[in-house]
C-alpha cells in the first residue's frame, strides 16, 4: 500500500490535494466502436463482443439465460449462502420500500386551481451487475431490489458470463430472489448499450442503473439522454476519522476491505491526535502486507486540527463511504453534507453497508456526493405533474399569463389564456 501524508491546509484545499495525487489514472477508453457494433449487429455482435471479452473459453451459443437455469441455481447453492442473500435482501427491501411515496403531494393555489405532484415508475430498468475479478450478486439485489420496490413492471438484469460461458451460480440466485425478469450473459460497455438501444433477444429499458468499470461508465455516459442512469461510479473510496477510544486494528480492516476492490480507488485516514494516526497508519500498512489483493492502493494521511475541520474535510472531498470512529467523530454524523453513505460509531463498518445493512452499496464516487446520492427507488421513479384550472382561476391568472408570454415574444401563449378569460 502506498502512503502519503497531507499537511492540513483546510478542508477545500486539503481535499483538492488529496484528489490530484489519487486522480483515477485509468487510460481513456473509445467506447465508439462498441457502440455502433451494438447498434448495427444487434445480438450478433454481442456475442461477438462478449467472446472477445468474457466467454474466452467457452463462449455461449445464445445471450439469454433461461429462468430455469436461475431457479436450479437457487436450489443448489449452500444454504448459507442463500439464508445471507435472502437476508441481505430483506433488509435492502426494507430500506427501500421506506423511500417510496405512493400519495401524491396536492397543492391549492390562491387563485382557486390545484397542482399535484405524483410519482409513477418507469416502464422498464436495466441492472448491471459487474463480473472481472469476482462475481457480484450483492450488486443484483442492490440495483434490482430497489427497481422492484419503485414498481418497475420489468427488470432486466446484465452480467458478463465467466470465460467458460456461464453466469456464475450464486448471480443467477441472486436475481430469483430479488425478482429479475430478464437476465442476459453480457457484460461491459456492449451490454449497457444493448440494454439502451435494444437488439433482438434484449428490449430496450428506460432507465440503465449499476456499477462497473471505465468501460461501462463510459457508456453510460454516452447513453444518457437516450435512456437515464443512475450515476457514473468510478473507483471505490472510503475515508474513516478515527479517535483514540476506537480500536486501530478494526479501521485498519476497513481500509484494507474497500482496497480489495482495486488498486485505482481511494483511501484517507483521519485523525485529531498524531499518535493515533501513527497508529492507524502502522497497522494499515500491517494488515495489506498479510493479505493479498490490497497491496497497491493509495492511502492518504491527514493530521487535523480538530472533529469538526474531519467533518469539512469530509464535505469537500465528498467520499464515497465515511466512517466516523469514537467518541468525538460519531457524535458528528448529522453534520456531514456530502459523503454517499455516513457510518457512525465503532462498529459501523463499511463492509455492513456494503452487503446486508439495507442501505445501497452503488454510491456517488470521485466528489459526485456534492450532487448525487444512493441508488435508491427513486432513480426508478419519476414525478407527474397535473394543473387543474376551473374558470375563476383562468380568469385570475389569464393577465398574469398573457404579460409574461409576451415579455418573452411569445404573444398566443398570452392570447390562449386570455381566451378563457373574456369569453
Amino acid at each position: 500500500m502506498r502512503t502519503r501524508r497531507f499537511a492540513w491546509a483546510g478542508g477545500a484545499a486539503t481535499a483538492a490535494a488529496i484528489r490530484s495525487w489519487s486522480v483515477d489514472t485509468a487510460p481513456e477508453v473509445d467506447i465508439a466502436p462498441i457502440r455502433d457494433a451494438v447498434r448495427d449487429g444487434g445480438d450478433a455482435a454481442l456475442l461477438s463482443l462478449t467472446a472477445r471479452f468474457d466467454a474466452t473459453e467457452s463462449p455461449p451459443a445464445s445471450l439469454i439465460v433461461e429462468p430455469e437455469a436461475r431457479s436450479r441455481c437457487l436450489e443448489s447453492i449452500e444454504p448459507t449462502l442463500r439464508e445471507a442473500l435472502e437476508t441481505a435482501a430483506a433488509n435492502i427491501r426494507v430500506v427501500a420500500e421506506a423511500q417510496v411515496r405512493d400519495d401524491p403531494i396536492v397543492v391549492d393555489l390562491p387563485q382557486g386551481h390545484r397542482v399535484e405532484i405524483r410519482e409513477v415508475a418507469v416502464g422498464a430498468a436495466g441492472i448491471y451487475a459487474p463480473g472481472g475479478r469476482g462475481a457480484y450478486p450483492s450488486s443484483v439485489l442492490m440495483g434490482a431490489i430497489p427497481a422492484r420496490v419503485a414498481g418497475v413492471e420489468r427488470v432486466a438484469l446484465a452480467t458478463p458470463p465467466g470465460p467458460d460461458g456461464s453466469v456464475r451460480p450464486e448471480v443467477l440466485a441472486a436475481a430469483e430472489i430479488a425478482g429479475v425478469d430478464e437476465v442476459f450473459a453480457v457484460g461491459g460497455a456492449q451490454a449497457i448499450f444493448a440494454l439502451a438501444y435494444g437488439t433482438e433477444s434484449v428490449s430496450p429499458v428506460d432507465v440503465v442503473a449499476g456499477p462497473g468499470n471505465n468501460w461501462v461508465r463510459e457508456a453510460k455516459r454516452a447513453v444518457y439522454g437516450q435512456v437515464g442512469v443512475d450515476s457514473l461510479a468510478g473507483p471505490s473510496e472510503l475515508m474513516v476519522a478515527i479517535g483514540g477510544d476506537a480500536d486501530p486494528e478494526w479501521a485498519a480492516l476497513d481500509l484494507c476491505s474497500q482496497a480489495e476492490h482495486g488498486a485505482d480507488g481511494l483511501l484517507v485516514a483521519v485523525a485529531v491526535q498524531s499518535t493515533v494516526l501513527e497508529t492507524l497508519e502502522e497497522a494499515t500498512l500491517r494488515a495489506a502486507a498479510e493479505r493479498s489483493g490490497v497491496e497497491d492502493a493509495p492511502l492518504a494521511v491527514v493530521e487535523v486540527p480538530g472533529p469538526t475541520d474531519a467533518i469539512a474535510l469530509a464535505d469537500s472531498l465528498a467520499p464515497e463511504h465515511l466512517q466516523l470512529m469514537g467518541e468525538e467523530f460519531a457524535g458528528l454524523a448529522a453534520e456531514v453534507r456530502t459523503a454517499g453513505c455516513v457510518f457512525a460509531g465503532a462498529h459501523s463498518a463499511t463492509a455492513f453497508g456494503d452487503y446486508a445493512a439495507g442501505s445501497n452499496h452503488v454510491l456517488p464516487t470521485g466528489g459526485a456526493g456534492r450532487f448525487s446520492g444512493p441508488l435508491g427507488p427513486g432513480a426508478f421513479r419519476r414525478a407527474l405533474a397535473s394543473v387543474e384550472v376551473s374558470a375563476d382561476p383562468a380568469t385570475k391568472l389569464a393577465q398574469t399569463v398573457d404579460t409574461l408570454a409576451r415579455a418573452e415574444g411569445f404573444p398566443v401563449h398570452g392570447e390562449s389564456a386570455m381566451i378563457r378569460r373574456d369569453r
